[in-house]
């Protein structure tokens, strides 16, 4: 299997055997088991998310804004239907209740049949509402205020496109209390710079405080950028004692990668991300 980066660079991964591949009304579905990544998520050519990686993807895009946060309560998902991030966000204690919001039933299905090593069952939580439609249609008509924004979402030219775009963040903003925060990853600032840039300026168009990050995720890559805007909160205020602090507090369980030195890390940009993210 083969995921252009770039005109002259791929990343490939072989497959030891094919479980599915068929095509929603949306997208090329595709389930593959593998020697290095376990069972591997694909949609239209994109490597989405694997068993043996996916905690460097979920863990950073939920729980930096979510230990930011003081008392998370209400979260939506728009995509994730892979349930990674509904995992990660009902680690917390706090949290009442969790609205997915994936436009492609086969994403959900696919993952309940293949993938119970991602989202560990957070699809079958009570405390999760799944909503099978467009997540634009969905946040335009939503009248719940939400402490928490996760956009899961899959790269811009899918039917995702439209999510990055100022025009979303705005909508997205009108539902988030007071205090909450919106998250989302943008790219490689390798690959896609300009993907990087257009991106935060959007944010920025919407939100006062944006604040760019970083993680590293094999199934990607290498380097991927994220970004947490808000109004009110800011991830940076957070010292890495009280980011470990706050995961005692709230005895978040099988943390694999994130902690308060990784919350401080994720932070640090390279002079070449600085200039980008500027």
């Amino acid at each position: 299997m083969t995921e252009r980066l770039t005109d002259d660079w791929s990343i490939v991964v072989r497959s030891a055997h094919r479980f599915e591949r068929f095509r929603s009304p949306f997208q090329l579905v595709e389930v593959h088991d593998t020697a290095s990544f376990g069972k591997l998520f694909r949609l239209d050519g994109h490597f989405m998310t694997s068993e043996k990686d996916e905690f460097f993807y979920h863990e950073n895009l939920v729980h930096l804004a979510a230990v930011t946060h003081p008392q998370p309560e209400r979260a939506l998902i728009i995509g994730g239907g892979d349930g990674g991030s509904a995992e990660e966000l009902l680690k917390h204690p706090s949290m009442k209740s969790v609205t997915l919001c994936e436009i492609d039933l086969a994403v959900v299905d696919v993952a309940r049949k293949y993938l119970q090593n991602v989202h560990r069952g957070a699809l079958d939580d009570p405390r999760l509402t799944l909503k099978i439609e467009d997540g634009f249609a969905f946040v335009r008509r939503a009248t719940e205020q939400y402490d928490l924004i996760v956009l899961d979402l899959t790269d811009p030219g899918g039917p995702s496109t439209p999510l990055y775009t100022a025009d979303f963040y705005r909508t997205c903003a009108a539902r988030l209390n007071p205090v909450a925060a919106m998250t989302l990853h943008l790219a490689s600032p390798v690959a896609h710079p300009a993907r990087v840039r257009e991106g935060l300026a959007c944010l920025r168009e919407v939100f006062p405080i944006v604040t760019p990050y970083l993680t590293s995720v094999p199934l990607y890559g290498g380097l991927w950028m994220m970004a947490c805007a808000s109004s009110t909160l800011d991830p940076k205020g957070l010292f890495a004692r009280e980011v470990d602090r706050r995961i005692s507090q709230r005895a978040l369980p099988h943390l694999q990668y994130y902690n308060g030195d990784m919350h401080r890390a994720a932070l640090a940009l390279p002079n070449f991300v600085r200039a980008l993210t500027a």
